[in-house]
C-alpha cells in the first residue's frame, strides 16, 4: 500500500488535476517564468551586439588598430617539400628533384612579367613607396610595385627550366614575412640576405659549421638586396595585388654526398638579430644534400 501511494504522489506531482498544476506549477506561473527568462535574455543578446557593435567602431578594416609586431620579422625559403627543411636529391634521378622545381615554377608564375604588368606598376628604386592618407579620408586601394621574375636572373626559370637541379646547381628562393607599416632600412640602405654555413651541436659540448662544404654562391638580384620600393606593406585589404620581393641563391659548387647545414639571415641597419629562441626571427635554416649517384 506505501507504494501505491508513493506512486500516486509521484503522478499528483507531474500533473495535479485537482489544482491543475504541472510539476508543482499552474500554467500562469510557468508562463510568467518563460516570459522572464526570455526578456532576460534578450536583454543579454542584445548588451552583447552593443559592446560589439561599440568595439567594431573602434576597428580600420585595413589597418590593425593595435599592432604588437616582432622586431625582427621572419622569413620562409621555398622550395620545400615539409617542415623539415631539407633539400636532397640526387642529380641523376629526376624524379628525386622534380618536385622541387615544379615548387618553384608554381611559386613563381605570380610573378611572370605579364601579371605584374596587369596588375602593379614601375616604381622608382632606392627609396619607399609611402602612400598617405589624407587624414580621414583614405588613399585605398594602395598602388603596388612590380617585381618581375626575370629579376632573378638564372634562378627565374625563364632561361634554365630546371632552376640548375640537374646540374648540381640549385635555386632557393627567400622572402620576408609581411609587415604592415615595416619600414626596413634606413638612410637608403636596403636589407639584404646572406647565407653561410650554420652552427650545430655534435656532441655535449662540441659545435661544427659546414663553411668549407657550402662553396661559391650567386644572390639574385645582385647582392640579394630587397629594394626599399616594395615597403612599406598596407595591408591585404589595402593593397590587394602586392607581391613580396624575393631573393634568389644560386648554390654553385656545394660539395656533393654530403649534408650542408646553411642558414639565410636578413641584414638591415634597423632589423635586430633575431634570437636563437626563434629560429625563423629574421633568418631560415634548412639542410642541403646533393647527391651525385
Amino acid at each position: 500500500m506505501a507504494k501505491d501511494g508513493e506512486k500516486g504522489d509521484w503522478k499528483e506531482f507531474i500533473w495535479n488535476p485537482r489544482t491543475r498544476e504541472f510539476l508543482g506549477r499552474t500554467a500562469s506561473s510557468w508562463g510568467l517564468i518563460f516570459v522572464f527568462y526570455l526578456v532576460f535574455y534578450i536583454f543579454l543578446a542584445g548588451l552583447f551586439a552593443l559592446t560589439m557593435y561599440v568595439m567594431l567602431q573602434t576597428l580600420d578594416d585595413h589597418k590593425p588598430t593595435w599592432q604588437d609586431r616582432l622586431s625582427t620579422p621572419g622569413m620562409v625559403m621555398t622550395p620545400k617539400t615539409d617542415e623539415t627543411f631539407e633539400i636532397i636529391y640526387t642529380v641523376q634521378d629526376t624524379e628525386s628533384w622534380d618536385i622541387y622545381t615544379q615548387t618553384l615554377e608554381k611559386f613563381l608564375s605570380s610573378y611572370n612579367e605579364s601579371v605584374q604588368v596587369q596588375k602593379n606598376e614601375e616604381c622608382v628604386p632606392d627609396q619607399y613607396f609611402e602612400q598617405k592618407d589624407s587624414g580621414d579620408v583614405k588613399n585605398n586601394p594602395k598602388r603596388s610595385c612590380q617585381f618581375n621574375r626575370t629579376m632573378l636572373g638564372e634562378c627565374s626559370g625563364l632561361h634554365d627550366r630546371y632552376y640548375g637541379y640537374n646540374l648540381g646547381k640549385p635555386c632557393i628562393i627567400i622572402k620576408l614575412n609581411r609587415v604592415i607599416g615595416m619600414l626596413p632600412g634606413k638612410d637608403g640602405q636596403a636589407p639584404y640576405i646572406t647565407c653561410g654555413a650554420k652552427r650545430y651541436k655534435v656532441g655535449q659540448d662540441e659545435w661544427r659549421e659546414d663553411t668549407n662544404k657550402i662553396g661559391e654562391l650567386e644572390y639574385f638580384p645582385p647582392n640579394g638586396t630587397f629594394n626599399l620600393m616594395y615597403f612599406p606593406y598596407y595591408g591585404k585589404k589595402a593593397q590587394v595585388n602586392y607581391s613580396q620581393p624575393l631573393v634568389a641563391i644560386k648554390f654553385l659548387n656545394v660539395t656533393a654526398n654530403q649534408d650542408v647545414n646553411i642558414e639565410c639571415k636578413i641584414n638591415a641597419n634597423n632589423i635586430p638579430i633575431g634570437s636563437e629562441r626563434d629560429k625563423f626571427a629574421g633568418r631560415v635554416s634548412f639542410k642541403l644534400r646533393i647527391n651525385s649517384k
